[in-house]
């Protein structure tokens, strides 16, 4: 019985110690808002390397569609609802997006540092 009970211990220790690990390998999940028909916050820092999911809630009684053709990203986030994009790791730069059934208003970027 005592190894039954080692054996068991070890097995709870090595699914602990993976569930850190793909914890801490879950990408950073960075808040947008569309409200108004503006994005908020209209800039969105970011480490270059690293991937992140953007969570973009719309505020708005419209659609609104988040685009970047630097990021390659289109996506439309219907009103009232929650969408999350994941965005690979960025080199160092500045990455615009905007919405495109608002352009004029719905701007904004993301720095890569």
């Amino acid at each position: 019985m005592g190894a039954f009970r080692m054996l068991s211990v070890a097995a709870l220790v090595v699914t602990l110690v993976v569930g850190v690990a793909l914890a801490a390998e879950a990408p950073k999940e960075i808040p947008l808002a569309i409200e108004g028909h503006r994005f908020t916050p209209t800039q969105i820092s970011v480490a270059a390397g690293v991937p992140f999911v953007l969570v973009i809630t719309n505020k708005d009684a419209g659609a609104e569609e988040f685009e970047s053709r630097e990021l390659r990203v289109e996506k439309v986030i219907p009103a009232g609802k929650t969408v999350r994009v994941r965005i690979a790791a960025l080199k160092k730069g500045t990455y615009p997006f905007f919405g495109d059934f608002h352009p004029r208003t719905a701007q904004g970027r993301i720095v890569a540092e």
